[in-house]
């Protein structure tokens, strides 16, 4: 993610410097940037020349006395509190009073991580989505402490590097690791239940429903692991609300090291030669299943919106640049009606009495007052 940044940043014209205590790293880094640009001049995207001048604004060290002169520092490090706590307690000491200090975290405490810091109000969260360079979508986050002219800075720069910016508060997934929480976790439920396997599950979002990638494809593809992370961090942030419980299925997969298409096993066997199993193409139970998760999905958009999490705008935004999904589900609920959503999840409700499908206040609200979410 770091080099992916840094490859943003220096495209759009920045000196960047990449540092890491690790020399492999390092080198691994600088390798696969070369490659990178090398392959998009290949391909047109830059002339050699523009693809060299690139990589020459970005400089490789193991020393963090680097940082000295720097407008921005964003912090690309493993998901650990208290190793980027020591961080960022480092870098301060070395940079200008004046210069922004970030994270790239996506489901830390901002306000825990801006806590070790001397000067908290010039930290905020700048988060990338998975390749930085391909990805539109970057989510600004300030903590509690962040200052309003640091928040503004931060999206100003990141808006000159010809990205999306949508702010989000500081609380467990922002926007779109909250918001797709279901997306994943009601499709779990629904194989554990025994309702379809993975294929099928993944056949009817794709073909019914128009997303990109199904459930279990995305999560082979992200990694068994980093999603269960994110949904275990998620489920204990919220403290332990059923709405973000993880799955034992998924649980297992991580723990048995089936991780995905990186340890050439997950929901699906990605070994040369295996066959992948066909899905069960039955519509009725494809739109039961789509209906479902799109349900839980919605209500989880119409939750954030309703706890100021973010503007109805930056929700939809970052649910269709950051995870590609085919529609706004604000603006989805407004066409298929928000009658259709809260009279599916209290169906759900009645059924299995969990509240993990408890319907959002604001879904309720304004169905009573005839209101949508768009015009």
């Amino acid at each position: 993610m770091g080099t992916g940044i840094a490859q943003v940043a220096a495209t759009a014209g920045w000196e960047v410097v990449v540092a890491d205590t690790n020399e492999g790293i390092l080198e691994k880094s600088s390798a696969s940037l070369v490659k990178v640009m090398n392959r998009l001049a290949e391909k047109g995207k830059y002339a050699q020349e523009e693809a060299d001048k690139i990589l020459g604004r970005i400089n490789f060290t193991d020393d963090q006395q680097y940082f000295e002169n720097s407008d921005l520092v964003i912090e690309a490090i493993v998901e650990n509190l208290e190793i980027k706590k020591t961080v960022f307690a480092a870098v301060e000491k070395i940079v200008r009073e004046d210069t922004l200090i970030a994270s790239n975290t996506s489901s830390l405490s901002l306000a825990s991580i801006g806590a070790s810091l001397e000067n908290p109000s010039r930290f905020v969260g700048i988060h990338f989505f998975n390749p930085a360079p391909l990805m539109p979508l970057v989510e600004i986050i300030p903590a509690v402490q962040t200052s309003e002219e640091t928040t503004n800075q931060a999206k100003d720069w990141v808006d000159s590097w010809k990205k999306l910016t949508v702010l989000a508060k500081d609380t467990p997934g922002f926007i779109v690791n909250r918001v797709a929480r279901p997306f994943y976790g009601e499709s779990l439920r629904i194989y554990e239940e025994g309702i379809a396997e993975f294929a099928t599950i993944d056949w009817a979002m794709k073909e019914l429903g128009g997303f990109r990638m199904g459930p279990f494809e995305l999560m082979d593809f992200i990694g068994n692991d980093i999603n269960y992370t994110v949904t275990e961090t998620v489920f204990q942030s919220f403290f332990y609300d059923p709405r973000y419980r993880p799955a034992f299925t998924q649980k297992r997969m991580s723990e048995a090291g089936y991780l995905g298409r990186k340890s050439g096993k997950g929901y699906y066997d990605y070994a040369e030669g295996a066959v992948k199993p066909e899905p069960v193409k039955d519509k009725e139970v494809g739109q039961q299943i789509l209906d479902r998760v799109l349900a839980l999905l919605i209500n989880e958009a119409a939750d954030a919106l309703f706890f100021k999490i973010a503007s109805r705008e930056d929700i939809d935004l970052a649910m269709t640049k950051g995870v590609n999904y085919p529609k706004g589900l604000l603006k989805w609920a407004d066409e298929i009606g928000l009658d259709w959503c809260v009279e599916r999840l209290d169906k759900l409700y009645h059924e299995y009495h969990e509240d993990r499908y408890r319907c959002s206040p604001l879904l309720r609200r304004m169905l009573e007052k005839n209101q949508k979410f768009f015009g």
